[in-house]
């Protein structure tokens, strides 16, 4: 690819990173992208409004929650260093269903309480966090935890334009795991 043709694999080991685009031998790279142009015939950016679309799936009465997935602070992508990190771990080290107090409420449940997230296409099980920053009916899960997988859950529809899949987000049901 011309815009990282100036990176081979003893470079990044050698000088600990290269930053992209570096398109030759020797080139230190950019630290900055786009700061003269953009990679275009006129060189100018062309921005592209995307209209608006929901979601593949949405709450309904069945499952009335909505599922967010993503990153946590003391884990990211799929845990397999930082689960690893004796600290990090120590920090969150099982599985945890964030949730607003409202609707903890409803389940009768609190923090520490193990949940059930259930959607369409499996289920999994998480303890209960209490999460102010989330709205009622949203539920968040981080995708770091193999034992309690997030994309068991997720949808697999792509986004019409961007063709991105919607693992961040789809309908889920909840309930009380009975200890």
């Amino acid at each position: 690819m011309p815009s990282i043709a100036g990176i081979r694999w003893e470079r990044p080991e050698q000088e600990g990173s290269v930053t992209y685009p570096c398109r030759q031998e020797g080139d230190p790279g950019e630290p900055i992208l786009f700061r003269q142009d953009f990679p275009t015939p006129d060189g100018r950016a062309r921005f592209v409004p995307s209209p608006f679309t929901n979601a593949a799936e949405l709450p309904d009465d069945g499952y009335p929650y909505a599922l967010i997935t993503g990153h946590q602070l003391e884990h990211w992508h799929t845990g397999a260093m930082t689960r690893r990190a004796t600290v990090l771990d120590a920090l969150e080290p099982a599985p945890m269903v964030n949730i607003s107090p409202d609707d903890l409420d409803k389940l009768n449940a609190q923090t520490g309480s193990r949940l059930k997230v259930i959607s369409r296409r499996g289920e999994i099980e998480a303890i209960a966090k209490v999460d102010a920053g989330l709205q009622p009916g949203q539920v968040f899960l981080p995708f770091c935890y193999h034992e309690a997988a997030a994309n068991l859950l997720t949808i697999e529809a792509l986004d019409p334009y961007a063709k991105i899949p919607e693992f961040k987000f789809c309908a889920v049901k909840l309930a009380t795991v009975k200890e």
